[in-house]
């Protein structure tokens, strides 16, 4: 049986920017996807601390060391530029499996969106 768990977790990061008009998904600094092992194109959940919205949306890399922090199309709509925000991204694996596993957790400075 597969499940699905926690793979990636981005804790407590400052939305930049909200980029209505572009085609949608969410802009993130490459260095915190590769910290926490999301891959560009990669669904994602967005959980945002101000004001209680969950929705889903997709990666896509940022420029590194920005701190970039962008939702993009309707998903704008669910932010305000500073708000605080959890990226929750999930894998299937097998029961046993998942017992073991650890997931990628990052907790970056939240004013500047950097690792420490």
């Amino acid at each position: 049986m597969l499940i699905q768990v926690v793979k990636s977790k981005i804790h407590r990061v400052r939305v930049t920017q909200a980029d209505l008009n572009y085609i949608g998904s969410i802009t993130i600094d490459e260095e915190l996807m590769e910290a926490s092992n999301l891959i560009e194109g990669e669904r994602v959940q967005i959980v945002n601390i101000n004001n209680g919205e969950r929705f889903e949306t997709y990666v896509i890399k940022g420029e590194r060391k920005t701190g970039t922090i962008c939702l993009n199309g309707p998903a704008a709509r669910r932010v305000a530029v500073g708000d605080v925000i959890i990226i929750i991204g999930y894998g299937y694996m097998e029961f046993e499996e998942a017992k073991q596993f650890k997931p990628s957790l990052v907790f970056p400075d939240e004013t500047t969106n950097l690792i420490d």
